[in-house]
């Protein structure tokens, strides 16, 4: 069990999200409106939750999206973001061959490609990673926090915050990805986990992931 409480964060809605377009590792997506509106959400929410100046380390996939929401909640949290921690096992899903393209211009193609009910995909993007990749990655991050007794923060994305739920939580790995999946969240949400335990902070309403759980 890794020491300490994580409050794990969806960064907010992105130009690629509202188009509809596969984002996986792209860099730099920029947030929308809405997105802003959602990072503000997240910064309230633990606002509410810790106060000013909590003693927390920073951590974030090093996207240009993940960065625009840490910096909107660490203005409402009273902390530097330039402290924050950048590390590439945090980041998205690799798409391989489908990054950029739009889901339906895949659909239309390849058939279907994410099982609705649990907002998973159903085949490894071409030249892409797999659930199993991501809790690999993320398990090695873990392994370096074990012997730091902090609180964390931590912003990062859809499919990957999933994994990593899943292993904080110690949920049993799907039979159909080969790694703990949590449940998914829309953009703009934010989990607290600490000893195993999960609770929701706050959920984001509407924005990409609340009606179509897929990828961010």
């Amino acid at each position: 069990m890794i020491a300490g409480t994580f409050y794990i964060a969806r960064h907010g809605e992105t130009v690629f999200n509202a188009a509809m377009r596969m984002q996986g590792r792209t860099v730099h997506t920029p947030l929308t409106r809405a997105g802003f509106d959602q990072a503000e959400e997240i910064g309230v929410a633990l606002r509410d939750a810790l106060g000013g100046g909590p003693s927390l380390h920073l951590w974030a996939s090093p996207t240009g999206r993940a960065l625009q929401t840490l910096a909107i909640v660490a203005e409402h949290l009273d902390l530097d973001w330039h402290s924050a921690r950048m590390d590439p096992r945090l980041d998205e899903m690799d798409m391989g061959d489908w990054g950029g393209r739009s889901y339906q211009e895949i659909h239309d193609a390849e058939g279907p490609l994410v099982d609705r009910r649990s907002g998973l995909f159903t085949r490894r993007p071409p030249a892409g990673e797999w659930y199993d990749d991501i809790a690999l990655r993320l398990s090695r991050w873990l392994d370096d926090q074990a012997d730091d007794a902090c609180d964390r923060l931590v912003i990062m994305h859809g499919i990957s915050s999933r994994v990593l739920r899943g292993l904080l939580t110690g949920g049993a790995p799907r039979p159909e990805c080969g790694a703990p999946v949590a449940p998914s969240l829309p953009q703009g949400s934010i989990v607290r986990i600490a000893d195993g335990v999960e609770t929701l902070l706050h959920r984001a309403v509407g924005g990409f992931g609340a009606s179509r759980p897929l990828t961010a």
